[in-house]
């Protein structure tokens, strides 16, 4: 099956579970997450329709990036942010998804060049509470949203979660729901951007209302 099959497939799959839960496919982004894909894969992609691609790893992204400069791709930065690699992050990505301390957020916007427009941002929620994952807890999401949305050079859009993975689909949702709850209770219409769901739970995410949704293996096979 090809690239552009799959992507196909991937989409007929976020209209019929937005659709279920009376929802408007247009809602939800597809993200590529292209980590450990070559150049070509992304070319193929992009040729197929897709312009959002998530990388976790900032020296490989930035090779791609090179590679892909003819294409106007929107590239996120989704993996553990190390704090020598911000200045590049903030000079290369569009977005962030994995912001999980103030002080990471700092070196984001303090090294933003002032010629591109705010780094858009999502806070890193460590829903599920494993010591193996980044993110903030749940309880700490008021006060951190409220300090990270001063820093001039940022933009922040919402939340970001991967929970620890369930195969039942009814307790694949009871962290979104919980996180989307507590989102709403900040009562920041700004805060609009709800980053979960992949391969294995994306029904369950785009119930529950992501918005933009994460998907590699179902694009381009295995990760290597």
């Amino acid at each position: 099956m090809t690239i552009a099959e799959k992507i196909q497939n991937v989409r007929t799959l976020i209209n019929r579970y937005s659709h279920s839960c009376n929802r408007n496919p247009d809602t939800v982004l597809l993200l590529a997450v292209s980590k450990t894909k070559p150049p070509a894969d992304i070319a193929a992609a992009y040729q197929a329709g897709l312009r959002h691609f998530g990388e976790n790893y900032c020296q490989e992204a930035l090779n791609k990036q090179r590679r892909l400069g003819a294409y106007a791709i929107t590239w996120h930065f989704i993996g553990p942010i190390q704090s020598n690699k911000t200045k590049l992050i903030a000079q290369h990505f569009h977005w962030v998804h994995s912001v999980d301390s103030l002080r990471i957020a700092q070196r984001l916007s303090d090294q933003r060049p002032g010629h591109l427009p705010p780094l858009n941002i999502c806070l890193q929620v460590n829903i599920s509470g494993e010591d193996s994952k980044s993110g903030i807890p749940l309880p700490a999401l008021p006060e951190m949203a409220e300090e990270i949305s001063q820093l001039p050079q940022l933009n922040l859009r919402g939340v970001m979660a991967i929970p620890a993975p369930q195969h039942d689909y009814e307790q694949q949702r009871l962290p979104y729901r919980e996180l989307v709850r507590a989102v709403h209770a900040l009562k920041c219409p700004s805060l609009s951007t709800y980053s979960f769901g992949m391969s294995d739970d994306l029904k369950a995410a785009i119930v529950e209302g992501a918005t933009i949704v994460r998907i590699g293996s179902a694009l381009f096979g295995s990760r290597t």
